[in-house]
């Protein structure tokens, strides 16, 4: 309960409104630089980072069909950070996480994860190194019996 009301005062603010206008009206390159200038945030656990995590779920989740630019260019910026060598900041984990693992989000029915096979793999593979063994389901591939 008290989570739920935390994240509604996140959601439900000021800031979150001019976050939401700022990745909704920014030219690609803007909101590149706008969305890196989030992910600075994800560090090490405490409130600040729990902020910026929400803030960075909520753009992802909130963004329309229309959109899925915006959802692919916060993939790009957490996927860039995560595939250069360890350790990775803890909120830039928790983040990706989340998002490749809350069906909220519904991260591996996105076009984008699934635009080549090579791309595909990519987000296999970070994937698995950040959150361990992903079922094939959740990538929009049939399940096998070893995944059940």
């Amino acid at each position: 309960e008290y989570m739920g009301q935390v994240t509604a005062s996140i959601v439900d603010s000021p800031a979150m409104d001019i976050y939401h206008e700022l990745v909704t009206s920014l030219d690609t390159e803007g909101r590149y630089l706008f969305l890196n200038a989030l992910a600075n945030h994800l560090r090490y656990p405490n409130n600040h980072t729990h902020y910026f995590s929400c803030v960075v779920l909520h753009l992802f989740a909130e963004t329309k069909t229309s959109q899925e630019i915006i959802q692919e260019q916060i993939t790009r910026v957490l996927l860039e950070r995560l595939i250069v060598n360890r350790p990775h900041p803890w909120g830039l984990l928790i983040t990706f996480i989340e998002l490749v693992k809350n069906p909220r989000y519904e991260f591996w029915k996105k076009t984008f994860i699934h635009c080549t096979p090579e791309i595909e793999r990519l987000f296999e593979n970070v994937g698995q190194s950040c959150v361990g063994n992903i079922p094939k389901q959740r990538m929009g591939q049939p399940a096998t019996a070893k995944d059940k």
